[in-house]
């Protein structure tokens, strides 16, 4: 066997591992907490003592400065990992924690997650991907902060909200977020949002009839790839 390569049958496992399944199971001590549209799941300067995994739902990551102004960070979805901050010390959270949907959500505290992730190494593995997609996002966002115009950041956003280049065949309904959320994850104004949403309808790009959720078509992907 070659330095550097993965056993068959290792490389199998890691395929086929779910960690849905796995945190569902009866052998790993956890909490399932359920929560309705708008609840609080943490706050900001909560202890920050378990890492989150998103069983079914959706869910807002935001930061509020201490000036009350709110940035929303993250939009996630079911198979998504979140608070792992307590991981590398972080005593306490950095942000807030709200369901968009009503929402399932795993608990697993800190030294279990520690311990799991040193012994299972599909469930470390699965972690590792999730970490380094999160970096990526992160980077994406930045860039996209930085260099692209409201109206495609807000394209990009419903893209990822619809679950876009997460699964092969993505849900299409974005979760029911107001327009003000929106225009907190695009820094812009609702007014624009508005501005915006109803041009992509006129234009075909989502079935929208002034409420969200609202359906997004694959064409929208053209916002967000013209240059």
């Amino acid at each position: 066997m070659k330095l550097g390569k993965t056993p068959p049958d290792e490389a199998r496992a890691a395929a086929v591992f779910s960690a849905q399944e796995f945190l569902d199971s009866s052998a790993l001590a956890k909490t399932a907490v359920d929560y309705a549209r708008g609840a609080t799941i943490f706050a900001q300067g909560d202890r920050s003592e378990d890492v989150l995994y998103i069983r079914s739902g959706g869910v807002k990551i935001s930061v509020q400065s201490k000036t009350g102004r709110e940035a929303v960070v993250a939009m996630l979805g079911p198979g998504d990992f979140f608070g792992e901050g307590c991981l590398a010390g972080q005593a306490l959270r950095m942000g807030s924690a709200t369901a968009i949907t009503p929402s399932t959500i795993l608990f697993v505290a800190k030294p279990k997650m520690e311990q799991l992730l040193h012994k299972q190494h599909g469930m470390s593995d699965r972690f590792i991907s999730h970490m380094l997609s999160r970096n990526i996002r992160i980077e994406e966002d930045l860039i996209d902060q930085l260099f692209n115009s409201s109206e495609k950041r807000l394209a990009r956003a419903l893209l990822l909200m619809a679950r876009y280049g997460k699964q092969d065949k993505p849900d299409r309904i974005v979760p029911k977020v107001s327009q003000e959320t929106l225009a907190k994850m695009v820094g812009t104004t609702r007014s624009r949002v508005n501005f915006f949403l109803n041009k992509f309808k006129r234009l075909g790009f989502i079935e929208y009839d002034g409420q969200v959720p609202l359906k997004i078509n694959s064409s929208l992907l053209s916002v967000v790839l013209h240059e």
